[in-house]
């Protein structure tokens, strides 16, 4: 899996290297669900376009989405939001959840978490 795709330029290079290795990747786009300046992602309103660009232009396996919302905001929203472009967009899997939210993004059906410091702990 190849969990955060965020632009377009990567997205051709992924298409460029699976035609040459014969090897297709699930592939999970990153939303910048909280249109924040300092994360990457595909805006949410940008992401109509940009999907149907990987689909059919370059024929990539899009399988669902992933996202990190704002640490400080209602990450039920998010999640809620993620959701629904997910089912807008007949995806199967959402990356969404940390240790601090997981059980927020499980009740939003994610169906790939990240729980490091809560197997690990924290960083140091």
């Amino acid at each position: 899996y190849i969990h955060s795709l965020d632009n377009i330029r990567l997205a051709e290079k992924i298409s460029s290297e699976q035609e040459k290795k014969k090897f297709k990747p699930k592939i999970f786009i990153q939303v910048n669900i909280g249109e924040e300046s300092q994360k990457s992602g595909i805006d949410p309103m940008n992401l109509v376009s940009f999907l149907d660009n990987c689909r059919q232009q370059l024929n990539l396996d899009i399988v669902g989405l992933m996202c990190i919302p704002p640490i400080s905001g209602d990450t039920n929203k998010f999640f809620k939001e993620m959701h629904n472009l997910k089912n807008q967009h007949n995806l199967s899997n959402l990356s969404m959840g940390m240790s601090s939210d997981y059980m927020e993004a499980i009740n939003h059906e994610a169906t790939f978490v990240r729980i490091g410091s809560k197997i690990f702990g924290a960083r140091d």
